[in-house]
């Protein structure tokens, strides 16, 4: 799965591209840079790629959810529907923006439900960030109609998931805008950077307004260009985008490898009485970073993960167990632990995050497991790592 697992020459030939230039900003400096522009080469592939008009990079796949619900209007009060699984920063970007988490159900898709969505909205309810978890979809179809007949912002975190489609669109081109990052652990890497996309061209303009002080980017010379809004400072630098540049460009191989590889697991793990795999909405759009599945109970699943460790099958999350990505074990959260007074809290329609229930979810996230996709793996090696899965779960269900 991770992009890391592929640094090359590829790599290492846009970095030095910057590193004899000199010129590490994104912004400006025309004469030094030697034709060399990395953020718009990776800016202008990407959103070909996902057959979006604008796409903007920024510093993080967090950045890139701040800058997308600035630029889409979302703030002080307005009520956002998440998901409980999904990695924290969703949230977190949500509380910065001043609104309200508002968590909604997930099915088996381990995405937001749109029955969960519906049952979420309130008056206040301005817009749905459905997170597309570990590589695969949303029933985006559904929560798209959904927020076209309530009226609501769709905003797509796909973090998690480039090069994923649902019936050949690219996850993260339906709402108004999407997210990636491309993080140290994600699909592809900058080794820190992340990505808005839109077909809006207000919202483009404002995102890249937003994420450069409100910088209007108009004209060669910094020093002469309008400030549009206020902002603030979630650029990419030149170095991370290069980097990212030569990624993008192993997309199709790192796609095609992750799912030769989670399909020939999956295929012996279905042989395997008790335990049933994530709904997957459209199977030839996942990007099989993940295989998910499911174990009969708790008992099970907790007994599953130790004894496939114990045979040295890594990369197995029980997220039920882990404080990275599910709302069970974040304490922080449940009583709002900041540094600082946060907006939500002066809100009167502020909920009381500790004693959030989804006992839909959690009875999903008990039982689910999931596996990470390597690429490196030989063919010898996959199929140690095949033998040794089916060995340990049949003894445990």
């Amino acid at each position: 799965m991770p992009g890391f697992e592929i640094f090359g020459d590829e790599e290492r030939s846009q970095v030095n591209d910057v590193l004899e230039t000199g010129v590490l900003f994104r912004y400006g400096f025309d004469g030094a840079r030697n034709g060399h522009w990395k953020a718009r080469d990776f800016e202008t592939e990407l959103a070909r790629r996902l057959g979006v008009a604008h796409a903007h990079l920024c510093a993080s796949g967090t950045a890139a959810l701040s800058t997308a619900m600035a630029a889409c209007g979302i703030g002080a009060g307005d009520e956002v529907i998440v998901p409980p699984f999904t990695f924290v920063a969703t949230i977190e970007s949500v509380l910065m923006a001043g609104a309200v988490p508002v968590f909604a159900e997930i099915d088996d898709t381990l995405c937001l439900s749109p029955e969960g969505i519906e049952a979420a909205v309130t008056p206040a309810t301005r817009a749905v960030i459905p997170v597309h978890m570990c590589g695969s979809m949303a029933r985006i179809d559904e929560i798209k109609a959904l927020c076209d007949r309530k009226g609501l912002i769709l905003l797509e975190d796909a973090c998690q998931s480039v090069g994923a489609s649902y019936r050949g669109k690219a996850l993260g081109s339906f709402g108004k805008a999407g997210c990636f990052s491309f993080d140290p652990v994600k699909t592809i890497t900058c080794g820190e950077g992340g990505a808005v996309v839109t077909d809006d061209s207000d919202v483009y303009v404002a995102a890249d307004a937003y994420a450069d002080h409100g910088h209007d980017h108009i004209g060669s010379d910094r020093g002469a260009e309008d400030h549009l809004i206020i902002g603030g400072n979630y650029r990419i630098s030149e170095l991370n985008a290069a980097v990212g540049l030569a990624q993008l460009r192993k997309l199709d191989w790192i796609l095609d490898t992750q799912r030769r590889n989670k399909t020939a697991i999956k295929t012996a793990m279905q042989a395997i009485d008790g335990i049933a795999f994530r709904q997957l909405p459209d199977p030839d759009g996942d990007s099989a970073t993940f295989l998910t599945f499911f174990m009969p109970d708790l008992q099970r699943t907790r007994a599953a993960v130790k004894a496939l460790g114990e045979v040295g099958v890594d990369g197995c999350f029980h997220w039920f167990d882990n404080n990275w990505h599910y709302i069970r074990k974040w304490d922080h959260f449940h009583t709002l632990r900041a540094s600082a007074r946060l907006a939500v809290q002066t809100l009167p329609n502020c909920p009381d995050f500790g004693s959030i229930a989804l006992p839909a979810s959690d009875a999903l996230m008990e039982r689910a497991i999931s596996m990470q996709i390597k690429l490196g793996w030989t063919g010898a090696q996959l199929q140690q790592r095949i033998d040794a899965t089916v060995s340990a779960l049949k003894g445990v269900v």
